[in-house]
């Protein structure tokens, strides 16, 4: 059975308002999120995702009203991330509207976490968010990737692939693969790193990080992506989800 590709935008939310940057950093305001939301919902996005970017840093939680209002504007699957660190702040996202909720940090600290989450609620709604790069000077992993946390901040030595396969076999539903080193540059994603963790994962993928023309997102898709997750090109109308899935068409990929 063939899955059709999904087209995400991502709301990077911090202190109220979406931005972004490149590398996750030198971020710059991109709008409301309630608005962006609603503007995205009626644009055919087969999914919002919505991440509080500086939770984690700060040690809170997502601002649940925030995702509420956010969630009051969607009628399509939302997905919620940024400072999860527990089955009730899963729990508390899910009643304030989200369809799914994204682990990164306190999983990585505690990698139980990902199976308590996914037998109290089902895989269905647990989405492993990976920040990962390319190694730097001074740390190794077998496949080349490194996760890091708090936007990139901070390397963790940890291997993405070896990660990925971990988090699969605790009971992860998809997995959400940003790459640091492509993250904002609009230069396309990195297609060896999909590549490679497509090799290693059953479950949906979703691709993000560094989307600048419909070529890219087709690259991604070519490359083993379920779902193609963008943000800058979308928030500052260089692209339109429509261009993007008229692309997809084009080349005979299904989409939504």
């Amino acid at each position: 059975m063939t899955v059709a590709i999904r087209v995400v935008p991502c709301l990077d939310v911090d202190a109220g308002r979406v931005v972004k940057g490149v590398n996750f950093e030198n971020l710059r305001d991109a709008g409301d999120p309630v608005e962006l939301a609603r503007s995205y919902d009626a644009a055919t996005a087969d999914e919002v995702t919505f991440l509080d970017v500086s939770a984690s840093t700060q040690g809170r939680a997502t601002t649940l009203e925030m995702v509420s209002r956010t969630a009051e504007q969607v009628f399509v699957p939302l997905t919620v991330g940024g400072g999860v660190r527990s089955v009730a702040d899963v729990d508390a996202l899910l009643r304030a509207g989200a369809d799914k909720v994204g682990v990164n940090t306190a999983a990585i600290a505690r990698p139980e976490l990902i199976r308590e989450v996914a037998e109290r609620f089902g895989s269905q709604v647990l989405v492993l968010s990976v920040d990962a790069r390319r190694t730097r000077e001074g740390t190794t992993t077998d496949s080349g990737f490194e996760v890091t946390t708090h936007g990139g901040r901070r390397g963790t030595g940890l291997d993405a692939l070896a990660w990925v396969r971990q988090a699969e076999d605790l009971g992860v539903g998809e997995v959400l693969l940003n790459s640091i080193d492509a993250d904002g540059t609009t230069a396309g994603f990195d297609l060896e790193m999909i590549t490679r963790v497509r090799e290693q994962v059953g479950v949906p993928l979703i691709a993000s990080g560094g989307a600048g023309t419909v070529e890219h997102f087709v690259a991604a898709a070519r490359a083993g992506a379920d779902a193609l997750l963008a943000a800058s090109v979308f928030h500052f109308a260089t692209l339109t989800i429509g261009q993007v899935k008229d692309a997809l068409r084009a080349e005979g990929l299904p989409v939504r």
